[in-house]
C-alpha cells in the first residue's frame, strides 16, 4: 500500500515545493500561535479572576505562572517524545490537550480547578514552543530558514495581539470564561492542519525511513537537491547514536552553554513580566481604568507584532548576531528610561507617557531580535540525531526562568520597588549583551549539518 508521503508525491508537481513549505509553517506557527494567546490573555482575565475568587497576591502570582510550571513539565517530557514519535505527532496531541485545558479553564469552579486548567494547557505549549520551530527549521531551505522560523515568533506575537483584543472586548462584562474560551478556535485549526502536512525529512531518516523521507523532500525541494540533501542528513545522522549522553560531551559543550545561557537571558531580562502584568504596569503608570489599561496592552502587543516582522525581514540578510545585539542595547537603555520614569515623585501626565514609550521601546527591541533569534538558534546549533532532547534542555531553562521571573515580578516591585526592578532588568539585559558577544555564533547562510559539523570539530560557537 502507498504510503501517504507518496501519495503525496504523485499528485503535488515539484514547483509547488515552496508552497508546501509555507503552508507547513503557518501550520506549525499555529503552535507559537497558542503560546502567545495563552501568555497574553492571563495578563486582562486577573484583574477580573482576582476580583471573583478574592485573590491574595501571591495566589494571584500562582495563578499566572501554573501555565508556566505545566510549559516546563512539557517541555521536559516533549523532547524525546520529539524525537521518538515525531515532530508532527506530537504537534497534533499538543494541539488537543491545548484544548482540553482551554475548556476545563473556561469551566472552572474554582481557583484550584483554575491552576489545574492551566497546568493542563501549559504542558501542551511547553511541548508547541520547541517543537513548532524545530519542525519549520528542519523543512525550510537554507536561504530562508531564518525567516520562515521567525514565522512562528510573529505568530506569537499575533497570538499576544488577539487576547489582549479578546481580553479588551470582554472587559466590559468582565467575562474572563469566555477569554480563556475562545482559545478552543485557533487549538482546532492548528490540529487539523497539521494533518495536511508531511513529517519532518530529518526526522524520518533518524527512524530509518529512508524512502519517505525521499519523498518528502521532492515535495519541497528541486529535484537536483534530494539526493545530496538526503545525503547529507544521513551522514549526519550516522556520527553518532541519539543518547542523553552526548549532551554531555566536550565537543558539544560550547552550544549547549550557548543554548542554556540564551535560554534563561531571554527570560530573566523580564520580557513576559511585561506580558503577563502589561495591564497591571499601565495602571501602576497611572491609567486608572482597567478597559484603558487593557486597551494600552493591546498597542504593547501590535508593537511586538510590528517589530518581529522586521526581524523576519532582516534575519537572513544582516544576519542573527547583529539583531540580537542592537535588540540587547535596546532593552537596556529603555529598561534603564522606565526605571527613571517610576522613580520621580509623581508618575502621572507626561511622566506617564514617558513610562508607557519606554515600555513599548522595551518590547519593540526584544522583538527584533532577542524574542525570534533565541527560537531560531536553538533550532540550529544542535546535532540532528539529538535535536529534539537538546531543544528540549533548552527549552526546560527558558520555561524555569520564565516561572521565576513570573512569580517573583510582584514581590520584587513591592520588596525592591518599582524603578530598582526595571534597572535590576536592565543590568540583566547588558550582561546579555556581553553574553552575546562573546558566545553567539553566527549561522545564516549554513546548512543545519554544516553547523553540526563545526561543533563536533570542537570548534568554538564564535568561530562558525
Amino acid at each position: 500500500m502507498a504510503s501517504k508521503t507518496q501519495n503525496l508525491v504523485a499528485t503535488k508537481p515539484q514547483a509547488h515545493g515552496m508552497r508546501l513549505v509555507y503552508l507547513a509553517t503557518a501550520v506549525a506557527a499555529l503552535g507559537g500561535m497558542l503560546f502567545g494567546y495563552d501568555i497574553g490573555v492571563i495578563s486582562g482575565a486577573i484583574l477580573f479572576i482576582k476580583k471573583e475568587f478574592h485573590l491574595s497576591p501571591g495566589m494571584e502570582e500562582i495563578v499566572v505562572s501554573s501555565v508556566l510550571l505545566g510549559s516546563l513539565v512539557g517541555a521536559a517530557g516533549g523532547g524525546l517524545l520529539a524525537d521518538r514519535l515525531g515532530r508532527r505527532r506530537l504537534l497534533i496531541a499538543a494541539a488537543i490537550v491545548f484544548a482540553i485545558g482551554a475548556v476545563s479553564a473556561a469551566l472552572a469552579p474554582g481557583v484550584l480547578w483554575l491552576i489545574a486548567a492551566r497546568l493542563v494547557a501549559g504542558a501542551s505549549i511547553g511541548v508547541a514552543s520547541f517543537v513548532a520551530p524545530l519542525y519549520i527549521s528542519e523543512i525550510a531551505p537554507v536561504e530562508i530558514r531564518g525567516r520562515l522560523v521567525a514565522i512562528n515568533q510573529v505568530a506569537l506575537t499575533v497570538g499576544i495581539v488577539i487576547s489582549y483584543a479578546v481580553d479588551y472586548a470582554f472587559a466590559a462584562a468582565e467575562a474572563w470564561r469566555w477569554m480563556f474560551a475562545l482559545a478552543v478556535i485557533p487549538a482546532a485549526a492548528f490540529g487539523i492542519g497539521l494533518l495536511f502536512i508531511p513529517n519532518s525529512p530529518r526526522w524520518l531518516v533518524t527512524r530509518g525511513r529512508l524512502d519517505e523521507a525521499r519523498d518528502v523532500l521532492k515535495l519541497i525541494r528541486r529535484s537536483e537537491q534530494v539526493e545530496g540533501e538526503l545525503r547529507d542528513i544521513q551522514k549526519s545522522v550516522g556520527q553518532q547514536k541519539a543518547n542523553w549522553s552526548e549532551l554531555l560531551r566536550p565537543l558539544l559543550r560550547s552550544a549547549m552553554i550557548v543554548g542554556i545561557g540564551l535560554a534563561v537571558l531571554q527570560q530573566i531580562t523580564g520580557i513576559n513580566t511585561v506580558i503577563y502584568y502589561a495591564p497591571t504596569i499601565f495602571k501602576f503608570a497611572g491609567l486608572s481604568s482597567t478597559s484603558m489599561a487593557i486597551l494600552a496592552s493591546v498597542g504593547v502587543g501590535i508593537v511586538n507584532v510590528i517589530f518581529t516582522v522586521v526581524a523576519m525581514q532582516l534575519i537572513d540578510r544582516v544576519g542573527r548576531r547583529p539583531l540580537l545585539l542592537v535588540s540587547l542595547a535596546g532593552m537596556t537603555l529603555s529598561l534603564i528610561a522606565l526605571g527613571l520614569a517610576f522613580a520621580l515623585p509623581k508618575l502621572s501626565g507626561c511622566l506617564g507617557w514617558i513610562a508607557v514609550v519606554s515600555l513599548m521601546v522595551y518590547v519593540g527591541s526584544f522583538a527584533v531580535g532577542l524574542g525570534p533569534v533565541f527560537w531560531l538558534l536553538l533550532s540550529e546549533i544542535y546535532p540532528l540525531n539529538i535535536r529534539g532532547s537538546a531543544m528540549s534542555v533548552g527549552t526546560v531553562a527558558n520555561w524555569s526562568a520564565n516561572l521565576l521571573v513570573a512569580v517573583s515580578f510582584l514581590t520584587l516591585t513591592h520588596s525592591l520597588g518599582k524603578p530598582a526592578t526595571f534597572w535590576l532588568f536592565g543590568g540583566i539585559s547588558l550582561v546579555a549583551w556581553f553574553f552575546a558577544f562573546y558566545l553567539v555564533p553566527e549561522t545564516k547562510g549554513k546548512t543545519l549539518e554544516q553547523i553540526e559539523a563545526h561543533f563536533r570539530s570542537g570548534k568554538s560557537a564564535r568561530a562558525l
